[in-house]
């Protein structure tokens, strides 16, 4: 139990009717789980809005009620709390109700279109190579030291990051590296956070859905740099033009990584290969088990993430030599007959154009590179033409098929992915819905040596069709086809 007065420390209130001294249970948003002398808040989400369920909050036995507009019905008893914004109100109070857990250890958020699950899964396995004690929040997995826990956002809501953090305390966690997405900061998930450092990968098109416009997509993450301490670090992309504008007005020590710009941390490939990267990282070779220069990137910050955290030199270097693939981050597996099929979630354009040029900058050309890719349902649909443009012109055969379609048609959307392909590139393509029986076409199709890219899901084990989702993993699909063919 919790002093609700305690709870509200930091929380902008405009009006309080009742006692702000009451005991408090719990925290809750989600009115299905309030119990007798919870504190219940009301926030608007993009399908429901909080306030319609206060009554239902209160006939449950919350005490306490948080909201943007007071209710007519005002029961004698119960405490009701006006705030300006909810879901800023439920961050502090999380934080407050699990006794700020963020404070007692080193957390360090990622943001950016592309790289943020690789960067924070390495680095969790880099620093407890290092004989630490380390947490992650990422879209793949939430790991508390040992134990795996299943992840359902890209950055979870405030009472599960600081229930997550409290845990991590209670394991003696001292590093927790945490995927921040744009959604998570426009919602105030990350607020009453204390980070003690941020890492921005790059900014390309994406979730213009929510946000619009490109210039608000990149205004919202430049938002989680304002708001670092000056006590930490900003280490920044200096190749790509958003970098400079993500660390204008951070108070943190600012840092940055790069590999055609000056910059603090560079790095240099030597080798490319579907064996691993060979780089030279300030003035050190390094060998990498991953491939491809967006994860020459990738490897750079996590390198500078370690020197800027305290590891030794050398014992950064040689811990990330041994750092295998993320799952889902091009994955691949090479069948008997030598086909190499490729599992990769790239989603965004940017994404897709970088795996495949990965893929072009290594193979030997007189190799089909055969594209199975998508775009999901109820995303932003700007990006679907141009992912069709960028897959038929780096491709030698496309097969264009369902992502997440949701609750769109699958067709209608793979007509506005085919609207991209230029002219010159029409023969290259077929459109076959069923992803299964795309990755089953593109096996039939692939001769010895050829390469077979499976874009736009990753380390997904499911597709979602009419709200419904049904149990599927490019991997275990592609092997399967690929060991039959073999037969």
């Amino acid at each position: 139990m919790k002093v609700l007065k305690d709870i509200l420390y930091k929380v902008s209130m405009e009006a309080v009717v009742g006692q702000t001294s009451v005991q408090i249970h719990a925290v809750q948003f989600d009115s299905r789980k309030v119990e007798f002398n919870d504190v219940f808040v009301a926030v608007r989400g993009t399908l429901s809005d909080g306030h319609e369920y206060i009554s239902k909050a209160v006939n449950q036995g919350a005490l306490a009620i948080i909201c943007e507009v007071m209710p007519k019905n005002i029961v004698n008893g119960v405490t009701y709390v006006q705030v300006e914004n909810s879901q800023k109100a439920l961050a502090f109070m999380a934080a407050n109700y699990y006794d700020n857990p963020s404070e007692n250890l080193k957390l360090i958020g990622i943001t950016g279109t592309n790289g943020k699950t690789t960067i924070a899964t390495l680095l969790y396995h880099l620093f407890t190579k290092a004989g630490y004690k380390v947490g992650l929040l990422s879209t793949v997995d939430i790991k508390i030291a040992e134990t795996t826990y299943p992840a359902t956002h890209t950055t979870p809501d405030s009472l599960s990051i600081n229930s997550y953090l409290k845990k991590m305390n209670n394991e003696g966690v001292e590093y927790c590296f945490m995927e921040v997405s744009s959604h998570g900061i426009a919602q105030e998930r990350t607020t009453g956070l204390q980070f003690a450092g941020g890492i921005f990968t790059n900014l390309s098109h994406d979730h213009l859905d929510y946000h619009k416009t490109f210039a608000e997509y990149r205004d919202v993450k430049k938002l989680f740099f304002d708001q670092l301490p000056a006590s930490a670090f900003a280490l920044v992309n200096a190749d790509d033009k958003n970098g400079e504008i993500m660390l204008q007005n951070t108070k943190a020590k600012k840092y940055t990584y790069a590999l055609k710009s000056y910059a603090d941390y560079n790095a240099q490939i030597l080798e490319n290969q579907f064996s691993g990267l060979l780089l030279k990282v300030n003035g050190h070779d390094l060998w990498s088990k991953l491939i491809g220069n967006f994860n020459a990137y990738n490897i750079l910050a996590i390198y500078a993430v370690g020197e800027l955290l305290g590891l030794e030199t050398q014992e950064n270097l040689r811990l990330i030599s041994e750092l295998n693939s993320v799952s889902g981050r091009f994955q691949y597996v090479i069948s008997k007959q030598k086909v190499t099929a490729i599992v990769d979630y790239a989603h965004t354009p940017d994404a897709l154009k970088n795996v495949l040029e990965t893929i072009n900058s290594i193979r030997t050309k007189n190799e089909e590179l055969i594209t199975v890719v998508g775009c999901g349902g109820d995303r932003d649909k700007t990006k679907r033409p141009i992912m069709g443009h960028i897959a038929s012109e780096l491709s030698t055969r496309v097969i264009f098929t369902s992502d997440n379609p949701r609750t769109e048609d699958p067709e209608k959307i793979l007509e506005e992915v085919e609207a991209g392909v230029e002219p010159q590139n029409f023969k290259k393509t077929m459109t076959v819905v069923n992803r299964g029986q795309a990755i089953k076409t593109a096996c039939q199709l692939a001769k010895p040596n050829d390469i077979i890219l499976i874009a736009g899901k990753g380390h997904e084990t499911y597709q979602e069709i009419h709200g419904v989702r049904n149990d599927f993993d490019d991997l275990k699909i592609v092997t399967g086809f690929l060991s039959q063919l073999e037969k």
